[in-house]
């Protein structure tokens, strides 16, 4: 056979476009990679230049393809590893047992239900307050970064906090009806009033 240019080469690819389908069928076990491949083969075709020379159409077609095939290989191994590498690095494990990385569902609904408990403990709360702890504990302000930012003392900012968390724990104890939290609590708040009336 003479020498052929990018146009014998389509033309030797539309007439042994099946059989290419099923050359490279067998050697991917896969239809539909066989069919992206022959297709790739098609648009590498068409990049081709005009005069370029080859003695063999058809060995060309299937060099090609199994040139392309090698290249898919290796880049799926590369991103195999890739991704273990990266699976490896994010894994957490506990003793020789994976740990999931997900929280399970009830988890998370019980997270997001004490959220909405603390924000709707918050919100009772007067508003100074309310500003004292979202500086704090939300903005991650210092108490005398906090004091500087408000134009009150430290100390002020001190009690505001302890007022926010003495609220909290009443407020969750009576969510989750803990009776110990509760009762911590209250003795809590008798030492407090004990203090206050020594």
């Amino acid at each position: 056979m003479g020498k052929a240019g990018r146009s014998a080469l389509i033309e030797a690819y539309l007439d042994r476009r099946a059989d290419l389908v099923r050359f490279f069928t067998l050697r991917l076990r896969s239809d539909a990679a066989a069919e992206d491949l022959v297709q790739e083969i098609y648009v590498r075709l068409a990049r081709v230049a005009d005069d370029i020379a080859i003695e063999n159409p058809a060995a060309y077609l299937y060099r090609l393809g199994s040139n392309l095939m090698l290249e898919q290989m290796r880049g799926q191994r590369r991103s195999a590893a890739r991704d273990a590498a990266w699976g490896d690095a994010q894994a957490m494990t506990l003793g020789p047992d994976p740990v999931a990385d997900e929280v399970a569902a009830d988890e998370a609904l019980a997270a997001r239900q004490r959220l909405t408990a603390v924000v709707e403990a918050v919100r009772e709360l007067p508003p100074r307050t309310q500003e004292v702890f979202r500086l704090h504990k939300l903005e991650g302000l210092s108490h005398t970064e906090t004091a500087a930012r408000l134009g009150v003392s430290r100390s002020a900012v001190e009690k505001h906090m302890i007022a926010v968390l003495k609220h909290l724990a009443v407020r969750i104890a009576a969510n989750t009806g803990g009776s110990r939290g509760s009762a911590a609590s209250s003795s809590r708040k008798r030492e407090s009033d004990d203090r206050g009336n020594s």
